[in-house]
């Protein structure tokens, strides 16, 4: 069984065990990165391609001949055309809850990191402003706690829950929004009615036509002055601009983003400016421990093993 890996680099920069993949086929090819032109002569002949981020349009499934198994290193599943590897019999499995414990505590970094200013405060030391006070500490940047808090969680999903839970346990009440175009359930609240209670909003929802731009620039003006954005989730949940103007105007009180509309980001993309205060921007790496990596590949593994065996685990398509 001829098997490829398009893009590797994206996912283990060489601290990661692949036995457990490599064990899956004798006949492997690692590429470290593939261009979208270059993926038609690198899958061709394979049974199995496993994907991270390298698309796999329609064109390509259709002229793929020999394809079996589609894997994508991810839980997103829209890199790939489930409806053209349905056509053609292409099975595709993806991989689920292998980075809960990373993205938690990703959420939790920035969350507290924004709550108790760690980057003002860090920095006023490094500055020398530390070393000039006449007391034995600074108090120029107001620290708040997370208990008695109200957090809002959009998508109380695998990951949501699981924030929530963890929020619970720093005291903070948890109120879950309901996210437009799902059925309505008793014990959600109606997104904009829940805007202007909570003290800290996380969103762990999918990407799809009913959550793209659920955030404008009218749902962030009904957050609090004091609240804070925090996006694990997708970047075009979140009208990026409006972000940035909001957090200028002093109209939120901070964001911590993991994730962007386009990754990576143009140099002139509206969360890169110098002059915007209280945010944390970090390149989409919530779901990156070396730990939740390596559950990847195994994962990776037990899916096409699985196959192999005629089962169905993961699938999609």
């Amino acid at each position: 069984m001829r098997a490829v890996f398009l893009d590797t680099d994206s996912l283990d920069p060489g601290d990661l065990d692949r036995r457990a993949l490599e064990a899956c086929s004798a006949d492997w090819t690692f590429f470290g990165e593939t261009r979208p032109d270059q993926v038609p002569e690198r899958i061709a002949g394979a049974e199995v391609v496993v994907t991270n981020k390298v698309p796999l349009d329609a064109r390509v499934l259709r002229n793929a001949g020999g394809l079996r198994l589609v894997c994508i290193a991810a839980t997103g599943t829209n890199n790939v055309d489930l409806a053209a590897a349905r056509e053609r019999d292409v099975a595709v499995a993806n991989v689920v809850r292998y980075a809960t414990p990373s993205v938690v505590q990703h959420v939790f970094s920035l969350m507290l990191a924004l709550t108790t200013r760690l980057s003002d405060y860090e920095q006023s030391v490094r500055s020398g402003r530390w070393a000039e006070s006449p007391h034995f500490c600074l108090l120029d940047f107001p620290i708040r706690e997370l208990a008695g808090r109200t957090l809002g969680v959009v998508g109380h999903g695998e990951l949501g829950s699981n924030v929530a839970h963890v929020a619970e346990a720093f005291g903070m009440r948890v109120r879950v929004a309901q996210i437009p175009g799902r059925p309505d359930r008793p014990e959600r609240v109606a997104l904009g009615r829940l805007l202007p209670e909570v003290d800290v909003l996380t969103l762990h929802c999918p990407l799809t036509p009913e959550t793209e731009g659920l955030l404008g620039a009218g749902e962030l003006e009904r957050l609090p002055d004091h609240a804070l954005l925090i996006n694990t989730a997708r970047g075009g949940i979140v009208d990026e601009p409006a972000l940035a103007e909001a957090l200028r105007a002093g109209r939120l009180g901070g964001a911590g983003v993991d994730v962007l509309t386009r990754e990576p980001p143009p140099p002139d993309h509206p969360l890169l400016a110098p002059d915007i205060p209280n945010l944390i921007l970090t390149p989409h790496v919530a779901w990156a421990s070396r730990e939740a990596r390596q559950r990847m590949v195994e994962e990776l593994a037990a899916n096409i093993e699985a196959f192999g065996r005629g089962e169905s685990r993961n699938r999609v398509a």
